[in-house]
């Protein structure tokens, strides 16, 4: 775990995977930080890590809209003051909801207030709900409260919009363009020999990419502990290609980002985020380069007029 606010007094406390930090936990997170101001309290979420169903059933771990950093991130911008991340392991899965409100909530955080949302399930096999919360509430002088979901948006509807190369639908779900981070490592360079040098992104394991295609956005770098921080700032518009390149045969799955203009970038060993605005086209092999490329200029104009 964090740290916390053990020590420090009462908190209120939301609690939630909060993967993707979409409209929907947007939502719940913005009830929570306004019961602390109203109460004059730290926020503290909870959070956990890896995600529970890869502990529970190995090899389910669904694709991650954010990564630990991110969500930290978009979380604090939302006024969460402290995030406690809990290590979800077997034994914790067999934890019973009292167990861990007495634990987690209780004693740790001295919750008091817990803000939620309504479909929530806490415990052993998913055993507590708001019901099971309210009534532990009672017992350890905390209060609670559920807020309502956004209507057609969770984090398994925002994935299976980008599965589907529907990157501006799951914009609107998340209240932001879908990003994708990761460290930038020499490719074939085959976008460079063709006059546009692309970053190639090392991603993540389980990191939620959208389909393969051709799509426009932005790509920036993102300073992190240990890798350097480059370009500090600055913000390309970027055509982004996703796929095997059916074009040059045998090349794995890669996401790779053209940054409009500039052919002077020095990104290698870089952390940078890829946000998706549009999808342009699915991936298409051409008969010959001349007509790849004339068909990349065509991308990077879209990209252009997409992200003005």
């Amino acid at each position: 775990m964090g740290s916390g606010v053990q020590g420090s007094g009462r908190s209120v406390v939301t609690v939630g995977v909060y993967d993707g930090v979409h409209l929907g936990h947007r939502r719940v997170v913005e009830r929570a930080v306004a019961v602390a101001r109203e109460r004059g309290l730290p926020v503290v979420a909870v959070t956990f890590e890896p995600h529970p169903d890869e502990v529970v059933l190995p090899g389910s771990h669904p694709a991650r809209l954010t990564g630990s950093r991110r969500r930290a991130e978009l979380l604090r911008e939302l006024g969460v003051d402290e995030l406690e991340v809990v290590e979800f392991t077997l034994e914790l899965s067999r934890t019973s909801a009292a167990e861990f409100a007495q634990a987690v909530l209780a004693e740790r955080l001295r919750a008091a207030a817990v803000v939620v949302g309504e479909g929530f399930a806490f415990g052993r096999g998913a055993s507590g709900d708001v019901e099971t919360l309210r009534t532990l509430g009672d017992k350890y002088d905390f209060t609670v409260e559920a807020v309502p979901p956004v209507a057609g948006v969770s984090s398994t509807v925002v994935r299976e919009r980008i599965a589907a190369g529907d990157v501006e639908g799951a914009a609107a779900a998340l209240g932001r363009p879908h990003r994708v981070e990761g460290v930038v490592v020499r490719g074939y360079q085959r976008g460079r020999q063709l006059g546009f040098p692309t970053a190639n992104v090392e991603t993540p394991p389980h990191t939620a990419i959208p389909a393969d295609g051709v799509y426009a956005g932005w790509l920036q770098c993102v300073p992190v502990a240990n890798l350097p921080a480059v370009y500090p700032g600055e913000r390309w518009p970027a055509a982004i290609s996703v796929g095997t390149n059916p074009t040059f045969e045998g090349v794995p799955r890669t996401v790779e980002a053209y940054a409009l203009d500039r052919d002077d970038l020095e990104l290698y060993g870089a952390h940078v985020a890829v946000d998706f605005a549009a999808r342009l086209r699915g991936n298409t092999r051409f008969e010959s380069i001349e007509a790849l490329i004339a068909q990349i200029h065509a991308d990077v104009d879209a990209t252009r007029r997409l992200t003005r």
